[in-house]
């Protein structure tokens, strides 16, 4: 990972000391421009139409319009600079509303291109969509990573049965939601296999948020009782090093890790295919057989897509 990390930054390097460049040609060439220009409307331009009242008409609009728009480009330079310091406050460094191939492609790229890739932590509704299907955009890039930390909906639970609600055909939706669910601990599964450190968590609310956090960034989506979760826009923020209570990804990074921490979520044993429930101090209070019949419900099928996952 360290060769590729500092690839990364040399080429980052390469891109900032390039920009600079370009802006000091571009202001060396301005600078020598300037005074040929003035010297031609002062010595040629301004004699030719000084006595000629439609050329000085023609002159006065055009010079009018060029301060328009210069005026108006400088407005949008100014709102844009306000935007720009509200999504640097904010930490936002990226947003996305399309869900369409291009957009999941440019999304897994930008999971390939994280420099630090040690470990993630994933809260999703199912999963599947997110790192258990064939098209999943985490699927590949999973292999990358050491320790890996998921919760996911109990689909034996009232959150479950709450959230399969909210579909047209709520008894599809669930039985949909309780393969996706099995195919999702299936997936992890091999890569706990494969020498991964995994660990599963179930909640048993209705799910709100959907976080992927990959080293200091955070992917974040809605998926509040929707039947269509896709629609929501994403947004990625950042954690700031030399402010790190600043922005959004705090506030994401708390919720998650105090839903992690709350004892009444149950942990899932590859082992023995069973929930685990603990007190406050860690001690197990009790096991139940994670649900089987799931898995012969029904057919995952994308067309009956329950969330983003």
């Amino acid at each position: 990972m360290l060769p590729k990390t500092s690839s990364v930054h040399f080429l980052s390097g390469l891109g900032h000391i390039a920009s600079h460049a370009v802006i000091t040609l571009l202001a060396l060439g301005i600078a020598f421009s300037v005074p040929t220009a003035a010297s031609y409307v002062l010595f040629n331009w301004w004699p030719k139409v000084e006595g000629d009242a439609q050329a000085l008409l023609y002159t006065e609009l055009g010079f009018a319009a060029v301060l328009v728009l210069l005026f108006n480009l400088v407005k949008i330079a100014w709102d844009f600079r306000s935007q720009a310091r509200m999504s640097n406050i904010a930490s936002l460094i990226y947003a996305r509303e399309s869900d369409d191939w291009l957009a999941r492609w440019g999304k897994e790229q930008q999971f390939r291109r994280l420099p630090w890739k040690r470990d993630v932590n994933i809260m999703a509704v199912t999963g599947y969509g997110t790192f258990a299907a064939p098209a999943s955009p985490l699927r590949d890039v999973l292999q990358e990573y050491y320790e890996i930390r998921v919760m996911l909906l109990n689909p034996d639970g009232p959150g479950a049965v709450a959230y399969a609600a909210a579909h047209a055909d709520p008894a599809a939706a669930l039985a949909q939601l309780r393969q996706e669910v099995r195919g999702s601990i299936d997936g992890l599964r091999q890569l706990r296999a494969a020498g991964k450190n995994v660990t599963v968590r179930f909640y048993d609310t209705p799910p709100f948020w959907k976080l992927i956090f990959t080293g200091e960034y955070v992917w974040v989506r809605c998926c509040h009782n929707s039947r269509d979760t896709d629609k929501f826009p994403e947004y990625v923020f950042a954690l700031q090093p030399t402010r790190p209570n600043r922005g959004f990804f705090p506030a994401f990074y708390t919720y998650f890790l105090n839903s992690w921490n709350n004892a009444i979520h149950a942990e899932y044993m590859f082992d023995t295919d069973e929930l685990v429930y603990r007190d406050v101090q860690g001690t197990e209070m009790r096991r139940e057989t994670f649900p089987q019949q799931a898995a012969n419900e029904v057919d995952i099928q994308p067309g009956l897509s329950v969330c983003a996952r």
